[in-house]
């Protein structure tokens, strides 16, 4: 509600209340009918924030330029971490900027997207067993969650 000033410095509150936008993807909020012309958020940590705009254009014009910053923010994943037991570990998300170009940037993207396709596919084939120990069942939940959102 307050407007950002340029001359005035950013206290450690407004840090601590910024949102992260890497690996994020700003989308219509066309689930949410209480209020017209509402974008949704979903960061890399799985949060979602609802903003409204003041007109449809507006808000396109924000998910367009949130998208954008988020996509020059979103440098590649790291591969998850890697440890003996075979628990599913979420790959990590770099907050640096990229060094690819647009065309290779979307390349990439293309081609993450079929290989989490093809993993959320491979992983419905295999369902826990019901008489599986819970955190077992806990981890398919966990690992089919991610590569949904993802």
């Amino acid at each position: 509600q307050d407007e950002y000033k340029p001359d005035k410095d950013l206290s450690e509150v407004d840090l601590k209340n910024a949102i992260r936008v890497h690996h994020a993807l700003a989308t219509k909020a066309s689930d949410y009918s209480k209020k017209s012309n509402v974008l949704k958020l979903k960061t890399a940590d799985w949060r979602v924030f609802l903003f409204q705009a003041p007109s449809k254009e507006e808000m396109f014009s924000w998910i367009l330029r949130i998208n954008l910053v988020a996509a020059i923010f979103s440098a590649p994943a790291f591969p998850a971490a890697i440890c003996s037991m075979k628990k599913f570990c979420r790959p990590l998300l770099p907050s640096s900027m990229t060094k690819l170009c647009q065309e290779e940037q979307l390349k990439s993207h293309e081609n993450k997207m079929k290989q989490i396709a093809d993993e959320l596919a491979e992983h419905k084939l295999h369902p826990v067993e019901k008489s599986l120990k819970s955190k077992e069942a806990e981890e398919y939940r966990l690992k089919e969650h991610y590569l949904i959102f993802e």
